[in-house]
């Protein structure tokens, strides 16, 4: 498609937002969340770059179990580089981060995460829960959690009370 088609689709304009948000991050980039089918419960939809890249986060958990932490930074380094939506690894360096007492690059990564997350929900909310439980969640509320912790620091008490609204 050429120039002009860029910003219409099937003869209607896109909103300007909406077209920078997903140049920014592209479709295939983005979190989504549905219902779970038959119950009040939804659950986050990883991008395909993400869900690509599960057995890479199997070996990377497996590193940092073995202690191994240097080089699992490395490789979640390398997996954010071609998926910058990977909300897990982001909230795996901002807890290797927090470990190592580096609150502002552990707050990066964990507001990092939880802004992809939070970017999925529709700005009416949901008609149900978003529960920790389901399988493609976890990640989002540990991030929540870092976050709420790095915020929590001397001189910083409204910020954290701010994230555990959101």
């Amino acid at each position: 498609k050429g120039r002009a088609a860029v910003g219409k689709q099937k003869g209607k304009r896109r909103n300007k937002r909406t077209t920078a948000k997903r140049t920014a991050l592209g479709a295939r980039d983005r979190i989504s969340v549905r219902r779970v089918p038959g119950q009040r419960v939804f659950e986050l939809v990883h991008p395909t770059c993400a869900q690509e890249r599960s057995e890479d986060m199997e070996e990377v958990r497996a590193m940092l179990e073995a202690g191994e932490v240097e080089i699992a930074v490395e490789e979640l380094r390398w997996l954010l580089g071609g998926c910058r939506a990977l909300l897990e690894a982001h909230q795996l360096l901002g807890q290797i981060a927090l470990a190592d007492g580096d609150l502002p690059l552990a707050r990066g990564h964990f507001g990092h995460a939880f802004k992809l997350g939070t970017e999925a929900l529709p700005e009416r909310g949901l008609s149900g829960v978003l529960p920790a439980d389901r399988p493609a969640n976890p990640a989002l509320f540990k991030s929540a959690a870092g976050l709420a912790r790095c915020l929590k620091q001397p001189g910083q008490p409204d910020q954290a009370a701010a994230g555990r609204k959101r």
